[in-house]
Order: C-alpha cells, then sequence, then structure tokens
C-alpha cells in the first residue's frame, strides 16, 4: 500500500475527548431540565457536527431549544478542554508520518475554532497540512470534507487514507470512496466498528502506529 494523504479524524483518535464530550452534553442537558442521555447514546453522537449530535442525542427537544442546548455544551466543554492529552504515543505518530513525507489533514466534528485550540494546545498544528470541519461542511458521514481534501491536495482516492474512531468516520470514507482505518479506544466499540469493514482496526495507539510503519 502507498497513501499520499492521512486524514485524521481528531476526538477520540488522536484527542482523548470522548468522556468530557460524554459528559458535557449530559450536563447541557440538565441544565436545560432535561433527562441527560445515556453514556451509550452520547457517546454513539461523537463524531457529528454539533447541533446534529445534540438533535440526535436529546430528539424530542423543541427545535429552538438547540441553539442553548448548544451554549451549555461549549460552556462545559471549552471549560475544560485545556485538561484534554492525546492518547500517549499521539505525537510520536504523527511527527513520524510528516517526516515520511506524507500529506496529513484533519477532518472533525468540531468547529474550526474548536479545532484550532485543539491543534495549538496539543502542539500538533504545524504537521497538519489542512483540516475540515463540521462548520464549514456537511456534518459526517457526508463525504465532502474528504473530497475537498482530495481536491485541494490533487490526491485520488485511491492514495487517500482515512483514520477515525466512530461509524461516521468508516461511512464518510466509504461515501467518498476512499480507504479507512478503524481505531477501536475511542468512542465506539469495535464491533460496530468492524461491520463496516475497515481495512484496519487497531485496538490502541501503539497498535495503530505499528500497523501504520508496517505498511505504509
Amino acid at each position: 500500500m502507498r497513501y499520499e494523504l492521512l486524514v485524521f479524524d481528531w476526538d477520540g483518535t488522536l484527542m482523548d475527548s470522548a468522556a468530557l464530550i460524554v459528559d458535557s452534553v449530559q450536563r447541557a442537558a440538565i441544565d436545560l431540565g432535561l433527562e441527560p442521555p445515556p453514556e451509550s447514546l452520547a457517546r454513539q453522537v461523537i463524531g457529528l457536527g454539533l447541533e446534529d449530535a445534540l438533535r440526535h442525542a436529546l430528539p424530542t427537544l423543541p427545535e429552538e431549544r438547540y441553539g442553548e442546548l448548544a451554549m451549555r455544551y461549549r460552556h462545559y466543554y471549552l471549560g475544560r478542554d485545556h485538561e484534554l492529552a492525546l492518547f500517549p504515543g499521539a505525537s510520536e505518530l504523527i511527527a513520524w508520518l510528516a517526516e515520511k513525507g506524507y500529506r496529513l489533514a484533519v477532518a472533525t466534528g468540531k468547529s474550526r475554532r474548536g479545532l484550532e485550540r485543539a491543534l495549538v494546545h496539543s502542539g500538533l498544528g504545524e504537521f497538519f497540512h489542512a483540516s475540515r470541519c463540521a462548520d464549514e461542511c456537511f456534518s459526517k458521514p457526508h463525504p465532502q470534507m474528504l473530497e475537498e481534501l482530495m481536491e485541494e491536495f490533487g490526491v485520488e482516492r485511491q492514495a487517500t487514507l482515512m483514520i477515525g474512531d466512530t461509524t461516521h468516520d468508516l461511512l464518510m470514507a466509504r461515501n467518498a470512496g476512499v480507504d479507512a482505518v478503524a481505531v477501536a479506544y475511542g468512542a465506539h466499540e469495535a464491533e460496530r466498528l468492524l461491520a463496516h469493514e475497515p481495512i484496519y482496526c487497531a485496538h490502541s495507539l501503539g497498535d495503530l502506529a505499528d500497523w501504520m510503519k508496517r505498511h505504509l
């Protein structure tokens, strides 16, 4: 295999943030007097754009209140996002891939503001050549993020690889006609990920790094 463009999801793939996302969704719901969604449901919507995620997690909320819910979510998440850390080994893997000459990009359900904060805080910003966020593209699993990144770099589908921790990432890859590697240490469990036939499913960041060093 020889890929040219490697596109990473952020939350749950490089950043260990799933628990904070779940907690922030639940606290935001409580603030609006709602029954918070169970952790299993809150994890399922990780990777979607924020408003899409909140609609799936709390589908009975009146439409005019989702903006208020999003504000409360941001209050809790942004109040603690400085506490988040990359998965052990993520910095070393990304630096190694950059040194090997791969074009690196991010496709995320985060907002542009949120991703920029995360790139600065993590120190990984210098390694990524481009990114797409949910507030400037259709939310996953729509293929727009991948299609725009491939067009920007002039890279064909067969030379592009998506790496992510949710079924939304894998479906986006399928919709864009590109290969995908799943990681089962983030938001979605391995059984759900494997149902979408990724070319590999990594169970730790170290496992992902080992696979990449053998196959890329």
